[in-house]
């Protein structure tokens, strides 16, 4: 886990994504959010579907130039026009993993191939013979088998697949891997496989992540600190226990109060607590952010504040 006495690895700083859809009508898919991630960390970003999560992830990666906002990574400014030196670093030291592991693997590659491109495009190997003993290396981290480097994606199964994905992003030793909904479409049980994969890499490696997820438990399990993110707003954040036993933000305690409990007893009596922006009186604009004890954030105006700790 990150000491927050360290630098952070990344800092993000009043990020915007708008997306122009029309003459008179733009998409604010990321509005003004900022956070900060420690080597070595896992910071879990959450929310419903559409509230932005994926687009800062691509936006950090620059799939997305985005709109305002300044994006430090490692010491190297990321958002704006990129030279080629600070290009070269953040593909070499940031990856990906997709939601989709069959639709971001080429079919008309061989898992070799798709997990040594990396090495080939920046020429991280001497001869032949070190670049298969990279790949096979990988493979065995991951669990796959040597004997799969010659196998085509739609000769695994999903979780084989995302497996191939996570061989990918390792391939370059990354400081950063962005795992966007990495688990989602897989079985429950491949979802644990992966994500104690996951784990035990970042405990060998010290590789940071930014998981991002709509599953709560799995966040809860994996991350260090937590976001929550509503209709392109951070809105509230903190450590994972400062989330999950305390959290003060309305749509925050509605998602945690959607959780089910394995205590069929406790189940039963659950209430769930709903929340609509529409109606709740809040306006994400007019709020900034306050602290509201160790590295708990929340986002409102002084009297928002006020009624959230009620």
């Amino acid at each position: 886990m990150a000491s927050n006495e360290k630098e952070p690895l990344l800092k993000v700083e009043g990020l915007k994504q708008y997306f122009k859809m029309s003459a008179s009508y733009t998409v604010k898919a990321v509005d003004d959010v900022s956070f900060s991630l420690y080597p070595g960390e896992t910071y879990g970003l959450v929310g419903e579907s559409g509230s932005g999560k994926s687009t800062i992830g691509r936006s950090l990666i620059r799939l997305y130039k985005p709109t305002a906002g300044k994006i430090l990574f490692d010491g190297h400014e990321i958002s704006g026009k990129l030279s080629s030196a600070d290009n070269k670093f953040l593909r070499t030291n940031m990856q990906m993993i997709f939601q989709d592991p069959m639709a971001c693997l080429n079919p008309r590659k061989k898992v070799g191939e798709i997990i040594g491109e990396g090495l080939d495009i920046h020429h991280l190997y001497k001869t032949r013979a070190e670049r298969e003993e990279k790949i096979l290396s990988i493979l065995k981290k991951v669990g796959l088998a040597p004997e799969h480097i010659d196998r085509y994606p739609h000769q695994f199964s999903g979780g084989q697949r995302q497996r191939v994905g996570i061989a990918r992003a390792l391939i370059l030793n990354p400081k950063l891997i962005i795992a966007d909904e990495c688990i989602s479409a897989l079985d429950v049980s491949i979802q644990a496989q992966v994500v104690n994969l996951l784990k035990d890499i970042q405990a060998e490696t010290g590789t940071a992540y930014l998981f991002i997820a709509h599953d709560l438990s799995m966040v809860k399990y994996i991350s260090d600190r937590i976001g929550v993110l509503h209709l392109g707003h951070l809105l509230e954040t903190g450590t994972t226990e400062e989330i999950f036993s305390n959290p003060l933000h309305p749509y925050t305690k509605s998602l945690m109060s959607a959780i089910p409990r394995p205590n069929p007893v406790v189940e039963k009596n659950r209430s769930i607590m709903t929340y609509n922006y529409e109606d709740s009186g809040l306006d994400y604009n007019k709020g900034t952010m306050h602290c509201v004890g160790g590295s708990h954030y929340v986002l409102g105006t002084d009297e928002d504040l006020k009624s959230f700790q009620k």
